[in-house]
């Protein structure tokens, strides 16, 4: 267990001495946010919910924070792979096993921080968890969104070599994975034909699970919602380890 602490301290400190990271993850959440949410708060009404549409759309845009943040973690693989640190680490006498899940639960842990430094700034413009024991909920379904897309991430980066890349394909991914995950409009009002595409995104489930940790209110069942991200944070977690494996020392 050395090994996977020792990685997971190296991913969480360089997280967090990277300011220009934290704060540079903060700006599309916090224009999203501002934009969308006070611009149609007014205008906007979610069928069958008492909530404005601010209120709807944050839990949404947290989880695209943590999405963000944990995708990207795997960057930090090809980034060691240049700098010749991944084949000094895999020529070493540990499992790569414990390495890949350093990684993961290092970048798992920098895509929750992330979310809770934007829920903090969302507490002081106005939202209001409907208990401690609900926001610990949300914080919950973070982790495993985070474990889930750091292990996604980290599967992708083992099978590449060119950084832009691998920036252009996780792109492309992160907004289809967003964009159907029912972050900024409900389920239950899609066309028949992009609700089961909207069903099939893992982070729908992580999206409900943040929203009925916040306001008590989901589209999809919590237990669901759990019993879901915990099979995509280990099935990713197996995937993640494979690939990894077959990365060349």
């Amino acid at each position: 267990m050395d090994i996977v602490y020792t990685i997971w301290l190296r991913s969480v400190k360089r997280y967090l001495r990277s300011k220009s990271r934290i704060i540079g993850s903060l700006g599309m959440p916090l224009f999203l946010m501002l934009v969308l949410g006070f611009g149609l708060d007014s205008v906007v009404q979610i069928p069958g919910m008492e909530e404005g549409y601010m209120d709807f759309i944050i839990p949404g845009i947290v989880a695209m924070s943590v999405l963000f943040t944990s995708v990207f973690s795997g960057i930090q693989i090809i980034w060691d792979k240049q700098f010749g640190f991944l084949k000094a680490t895999l020529v070493a006498p540990v499992s790569r096993l414990e390495i890949m899940i350093g990684q993961t639960l290092g970048g798992a842990t920098a895509a929750v921080i992330q979310g809770l430094i934007l829920m903090v700034l969302v507490l002081l413009i106005g939202l209001h968890p409907v208990s401690i024991a609900g926001f610990l909920i949300a914080v919950g379904f973070m982790a495993l969104i985070g474990v889930t897309f750091t292990a996604l991430g980290i599967a992708i980066a083992s099978r590449m070599e060119d950084m832009h890349g691998f920036q252009l394909i996780m792109n492309f991914i992160v907004f289809v994975i967003f964009g159907l995950s029912g972050a900024l409009f409900p389920i239950d009002g899609l066309p028949d034909y992009i609700r089961p595409l909207t069903l099939a995104d893992p982070l729908t489930y992580g999206v409900e699970g943040i929203r009925y940790g916040l306001s008590g209110i989901a589209q999809v069942h919590p237990f669901t919602c759990l019993a879901v991200m915990a099979s995509c944070a280990v099935l990713m977690i197996v995937v993640g380890a494979y690939l990894f494996r077959k990365i060349q020392s």
